[in-house]
C-alpha cells in the first residue's frame, strides 16, 4: 500500500493548535490531507480510528539503545522495535556507549546501524567531552557536521564549571543546544536511593536532591552567562522545578523534562511500603502485587532516584504549568542478571518506552493535570523545536509520522512480551490506562495493536 487513510480519529496536533474529527491521508510518506470526507485512493489502506486520537508521531528525545558495545542489554533493532510498540516514532540516543559517540566516525557507525536496523527514526546526539571523561572537549564542530542533535555527557556530569563554559561557548556556536545530567559528585558521592527517610531505614547510602538542585542552579547561571541553551535532563527534585521556575520567568534558556518513573513512583517503593494509587484514585496494582512487593527492588533504582512524594507533586506542577515543557523515558536497558545482585551493586536505569505513554496519561491526563493537547505537545512539538527537527506536525506536506492510540483501553503490561532485550521495569503486571494502537513512520505501519494479539 502507498497510501494510508485513517478515518474518524480524534486529530490533535499542538503545532497547528487543532482538536477535532477528522480524516487523515498518507501518501508517499508525507501527509497528504487532514480534513472531513477524504477521498479514498483506490491503493489506500483504510483505518478506522474511531474513539482514538490520532496525533503527530511521538518523539523520545532520551533513550540509551546501547549500541555500539553493549549490545547484550539492547540494539538498536531491539530499542526501535520497543519504541514503536510504545507510539514513538522518533527517539534520540544518548552518547554514553562502548566507545562513546565522542568523534565522527562512532556517529556514522551507529547512523549506518539505524538505516539499516531501525523501525523509527533514530537521532544521535554527541558528547560533551571526551569519552565522558569531563576533562577535555569533544569536536563539537564536527559531531554536529557528523550529524548529532545534541550534546550530553548523559550518565556524567560535568563537574568543572569553566569547563563547561567553554563547552556552552563552543556549542553556542554550532546551534547545538546542551543537554545535562545534573549531578553534583562532591555531594552525592557513591549514594544509590534517595537520602531521607527510607535510605535511613534501610541503611543504603543517600543520594541527597540537593546533588540536582546544585547543578542546575550551575546551568541557570551558565545559561544566562552564555545566552546557550540548556536542556536539564530527567528532573527530580521539587527545588530544581522552582529554580527552572524562576529562570525561565526571567528570560534564561534554560528547560527541564520529567520522566514518568519520577511522577508516578516515590522512594516508599525501595523499601516495599509504597502504595500505588493513581491519582484519580483506582489502585494500580492488585492485592497480590501489594503483598509481594518486595524491599530492595533493584528495578526501582535509577539515577536521578525516586524521591518524595512531595518531590513526585512538585514535577507533576511543573508539568501542568509548563515549567518542565518535555516528557521523556530516559529507556535504560540492563541484563537482568545485572540487576539481580544487592541494591548497591546493581546498575541504575530502568525500561520505559512502552510504558511512559500510559503513565503519562494515567497520571497527568486521567488525573486532571493536563488536556491531551498539552500532554502530547511535551512528546511532539516541544522536542522537536528544542532539537530542532522537522517533526512533531501534522501540517499538510509534512513527514508522514503518526501516533495512533486509545486514551481509554485498560491492559496489563507484561515485560516479557517486550520486543526489548531488557525487562527491568517496577511496573511488569500493572494495568494501566491508555495504549498506543498504531505507530506510522514516513507513512509505513510499523507497529499495530493487533500485530500482538496474533
Amino acid at each position: 500500500m502507498s497510501s494510508v487513510l485513517l478515518q474518524g480519529g480524534r486529530v490533535i496536533d499542538p503545532a497547528n493548535d487543532r482538536d477535532e474529527t477528522a480524516d487523515m491521508l498518507l501518501s508517499n510518506a508525507k501527509i497528504k490531507a487532514v480534513g472531513s470526507g477524504l477521498e479514498i485512493p483506490p491503493d489506500a489502506e483504510v483505518v478506522d480510528c474511531t474513539g482514538q486520537v490520532v496525533c503527530p508521531g511521538l518523539i523520545d528525545l532520551h533513550v540509551h539503545f546501547r549500541e555500539p558495545g553493549q549490545t547484550a542489554k539492547e540494539n538498536i533493532a531491539t530499542g526501535s522495535a520497543a519504541a514503536a510498540m510504545g507510539g514513538f516514532t522518533s527517539v534520540v540516543c544518548m552518547p554514553n556507549t562502548t566507545p562513546t559517540i565522542d568523534n565522527p566516525a562512532t556517529v556514522a557507525l551507529i547512523q549506518d546501524q539505524a538505516e539499516r536496523e531501525a523501525v523509527v527514526n533514530v537521532y544521535l546526539t554527541g558528547t560533551l567531552t571526551l569519552n565522558i571523561a569531563g576533562e577535555e572537549l569533544a569536536p563539537i564542530g564536527s559531531l554536529k557536521q557528523a550529524g548529532v542533535v545534541a550534546i550530553t555527557d548523559d550518565g556524567h556530569c560535568v563537574q568543572n564549571n569553566d569547563l563547561m563554559r567553554r563547552a556552552l561557548e563552543y556549542a553556542k556556536m554550532f546551534d547545538l543546544p546542551v543537554m545535562d545530567h545534573c549531578q553534583d559528585y562532591s555531594i552525592v558521592t557513591d549514594g544509590v536511593m534517595h537520602e531521607g527517610y527510607w535510605s535511613t531505614n534501610l541503611g543504603l547510602k543517600g543520594w541527597p536532591a540537593t546533588g540536582e538542585d546544585l547543578i542546575v542552579a550551575r546551568n541557570i547561571e551558565l545559561a544566562e552567562l552564555t545566552g546557550t541553551h540548556i536542556h536539564c535532563q530527567h528532573i527530580s527534585s521539587a527545588k530544581s522545578v522552582e529554580l527552572i521556575r524562576q529562570a525561565k520567568a526571567r528570560g534564561v534558556c534554560i528547560s527541564g523534562e520529567a520522566c514518568a518513573h519520577h511522577f508516578t513512583l516515590t522512594d516508599a517503593a525501595i523499601g516495599g511500603s509504597e502504595h500505588f494509587w493513581a491519582e484519580d484514585g483506582r489502585d494500580l496494582q492488585t492485592e497480590a502485587q501489594r503483598t509481594e512487593w518486595p524491599s530492595f527492588d533493584a528495578n526501582c533504582k535509577m539515577n536521578p532516584p525516586l524521591r518524595t512524594a512531595e518531590d513526585r507533586k512538585a514535577i507533576i506542577a511543573g508539568l501542568t504549568d509548563g515549567t518542565l515543557e518535555i516528557l521523556a523515558s530516559d529507556h535504560a536497558p540492563h541484563c537482568a542478571h545485572e540487576k539481580e545482585v544487592e541494591f548497591d551493586y546493581a546498575p541504575f536505569g530502568i525500561t520505559g518506552l512502552e510504558t511512559e505513554l500510559a503513565l503519562s496519561l494515567m497520571q497527568l491526563y486521567h488525573a486532571g493535570h493536563l488536556g491531551l493537547s498539552a500532554l502530547i505537545s511535551k512528546y511532539t512539538v516541544n522536542p522537536a523545536a528544542l532539537l530542532k527537527l522537522e517533526k512533531g506536525t501534522l501540517t499538510e506536506g509534512a513527514d508522514a509520522d503518526v501516533t495512533v492510540f486509545d486514551p481509554n483501553a485498560e491492559w496489563v503490561y507484561d515485560a516479557a512480551a517486550s520486543p526489548s532485550k531488557s525487562a527491568n521495569t517496577p511496573f511488569n503486571g500493572w494495568t494501566l490506562k491508555g495504549r498506543p494502537t498504531m505507530t506510522i513512520v514516513a507513512g509505513k505501519i510499523v507497529w499495530r495493536e493487533s500485530t500482538v494479539a496474533a
